[in-house]
């Protein structure tokens, strides 16, 4: 294992929370374990996030469930449910580490 991949094992054991990812038609849920950074003052308006929800997370969870995030797809963070704009893999060398998951809504 990589620097890069030590590291984020790391912050996800310190500091991640559980995650659900959703495909659209609401099959194969995934559960995992994802890092979503709160949000800086300046992006907040009126005391609301106006930025998109960011979440870090390995891909040990989502390549066991053979699942490739993608938009479209929902990410439930506690009561709050996104929608992703775009997932951005992270590399360890040649290799997936994990995903960037960048996501809209929080309805």
């Amino acid at each position: 294992m990589g620097q890069i991949t030590e590291t984020r094992k790391r912050l996800l054991a310190r500091s991640g929370r559980q995650m659900v990812l959703t495909a659209r038609d609401g099959s194969n849920p995934v559960t995992l374990r994802a890092y979503a950074p709160p949000p800086q003052s300046s992006q907040l308006a009126d005391g609301m996030p106006k930025a998109p929800f960011i979440a870090q997370t390995l891909a040990d969870e989502l390549n066991a469930a053979n699942v490739t995030p993608r938009a479209q797809f929902y990410l439930q963070d506690g009561p709050k449910t996104y929608t992703l704009t775009d997932a951005t893999p992270v590399y360890d060398g040649a290799n997936i580490c994990g995903w960037t998951l960048i996501a809209a809504g929080g309805d």
